[in-house]
Parts: C-alpha cells; structure tokens; sequence
C-alpha cells in the first residue's frame, strides 16, 4: 500500500466518523478544534502559504478598529496568483515580495498557522492604501494603536520608511510625538 493511499484511508475513516469536514480540495477542518472568530482566514492561509492578512482584516484581528471587513483583506506578492477560496470571499492586495516580508506575525489559530501583519506595519499599510481603505479608517486606527499603546512612534516610522510613505505619515507622528 503507498503512503498516498495509506492517508486516503485515515481521511475517509476521519470522514465516516464526523472527526473532520472536507471543505475543498486537499482542505480539511477537524471538528474537534472549535471556530473561532478568525476562522475564515485559514483557507487563504492555507492555500497560498506566504500570503499576509492586512488591512481591514489586521486591523480587526489586532483589535484596532471597529469596522468587520465583509471580505478577507489578503496581501501576496507583485504577479503571484491570487489563491482560488470557496468558503470565503477575498480582497487581493499586492505588494512586492520585500515589503510583504516585513512585519509578519505568525498567529495559530484552530492550529493552523496564519501570517499576519503587525499593527505598525498595519497601520502605515492603511494610510499606503488609503484610497482603498479610507483616511478616516488610517487616523481612527493609528489613534486606537497609539491609545493601547501597541506600537512606538519609532515603528511606525520605520515601517513608513520600508513602505515609502514617511512624507505622508510625516505630520500624523509628528502631532503623535
């Protein structure tokens, strides 16, 4: 028997048993590990490994804003093809392959492992891509950061310097200093 169809067996034995779901091809949820608020970011996650949940979605994950995004905000690198997602629906951000390596967080959750931005980079990501998000998302959440204190000033300068934004960013941190 091949390794292939010793896992095909333990996968239907999982099925028939209700242990696991399968929610699309080679993806499978164990029943036993509840949802949790963040469970739609596992199928992007897991199907297109080195993508970043950002903007809205950071923001919500980290607590930063009141807003509940309708869609999963998904960073991946310039010319990468976007992952093909059933369960939920997707907004493609694309960066390029040295920005999107900056200021990723790895988070578990349901015991997958999911790569988020930090909420610095967040947050100068959000005034990056402000005609997407809106300013008054970017100034509401870089309030709400600096309230729970989550950053430093000097984080957030250094991730506007890497996403080339330091002249945008330039009179918010200066009224924040």
């Amino acid at each position: 028997m091949s390794v292939r169809e010793n896992h095909q067996g333990k996968l239907q034995k999982l099925l028939k048993e209700e242990e696991i779901e399968h929610l699309g091809h080679g993806i499978y949820r164990n029943l036993n590990v509840p949802m949790t608020r963040h469970h739609s970011f596992l199928e992007p996650a897991l199907r297109h490994p080195q993508g970043v949940i950002c903007l809205l979605s950071a923001l919500s994950f980290h607590r930063l804003t009141t807003q509940q995004p309708s869609e999963i905000w998904f960073a991946i690198a310039n010319k990468a093809h976007p992952p093909k997602v059933i369960e939920v629906s997707l907004k493609i951000i694309y960066m390029s392959k040295s920005v999107l390596q900056e200021g990723v967080e790895t988070h578990i959750i349901e015991g997958v492992p999911i790569r988020v931005f930090c909420p610095a980079k967040t947050i100068i990501d959000c005034f990056k891509f402000r005609s997407k998000v809106g300013l008054d998302i970017a100034i509401e959440a870089l309030k709400e950061c600096r309230e729970q204190q989550r950053c430093s000033i000097q984080e957030l300068w250094h991730f506007a310097k890497i996403c080339r934004v330091s002249s945008v960013m330039r009179p918010y941190l200066e009224l924040l200093a």
